[in-house]
């Protein structure tokens, strides 16, 4: 099966990919924030408007151009990079200091072929933290993970599912409902933690529900350019802020700033 047996590695041997649109607000700091031993940080982005690129390459990173979409910029961020273990981040999203580790960990079983972290939301309300519950139990129940829970996936499965469908919405619980054919799927107990902003700007019940709901529909085989009428995306906010100072943190590997040319929002 495609992705068993191959090994991944030292933490190092982990590429994070970033797609982003219109993410200067936030990029900088998830950029300023990310752990230390990864072998290569690539931010995909879809034609954002703002300064997201200034602020990616002001942290080093290489910024490879992509058709907007999460699917196809995720893919386009993947096809860039060398490393066995590919981990997609979204732009709002911070990962615990000792993921490169935990990651590493749990793909040193070859039966494995990814997997994800539970869920946080950077809130103090209480119902948010219910939300994060369930869609960590959720994840626990079906074995699929959503994108705000920083997925991560050997490069041998991640290509004998053809990556992220070109879908507009729900690329990732599709992507998470083929991975499961390829191997294990573990999920971490350490926390992802997203940003509130799209719960913030709209109603919270309303949000979770709308959710929950687009979730089933697609299950249920209603098609992903239908089901995206009702998701509006949430980047975009503060334009021109560039996220921190240049080389506040330096994105490894071989993606370095000017490479390449020219993405986001919570669940």
């Amino acid at each position: 099966m495609g992705g068993r047996g191959a090994r991944a590695g030292a933490a190092g041997g982990i590429a994070v990919v970033i797609p982003t649109l219109d993410e200067a607000a936030v990029l900088g700091d998830t950029l300023a924030g990310l752990p230390a031993g990864f072998a290569e940080v690539v931010v995909a982005d879809g034609g954002s408007a703002d300064d997201t690129v200034a602020v990616a390459r002001a942290h080093g990173c290489r910024v490879v151009e992509a058709s907007r979409g999460r699917g196809p910029q995720m893919n386009a961020g993947a096809a860039v990079t060398r490393a066995p273990v590919l981990l997609f981040l979204h732009a709002d999203t911070r990962l615990p200091e000792d993921a490169p580790a935990r990651v590493a960990a749990a793909l040193a079983d070859p039966a494995v072929a990814g997997g994800g972290f539970s869920l946080g939301i950077a809130s103090r309300d209480g119902f948010l933290a219910l939300v994060a519950a369930a869609a960590t139990l959720r994840t626990r129940l079906t074995g699929v993970f959503y994108g705000d829970q920083a997925v991560f996936v050997r490069r041998g499965a991640f290509e004998a599912v053809g990556g992220f469908p070109p879908y507009p919405i729900m690329e990732d619980v599709a992507f998470g409902r083929a991975l499961k054919t390829r191997g294990r799927v573990v999920l971490l107990p350490q926390r992802a933690v997203t940003s509130a902003r799209r719960w913030e700007r709209e109603n919270p019940l309303f949000t979770t529900l709308r959710n929950w709901a687009l979730v089933s529909l697609f299950l249920a085989g209603v098609s992903p350019e239908r089901l995206a009428r009702w998701y509006r995306p949430v980047g975009g906010k503060g334009r021109g802020d560039r996220g921190g100072p240049a080389g506040a943190v330096s994105c490894p590997g071989p993606g370095r700033p000017g490479q390449g040319a020219k993405g986001g929002g919570a669940w």
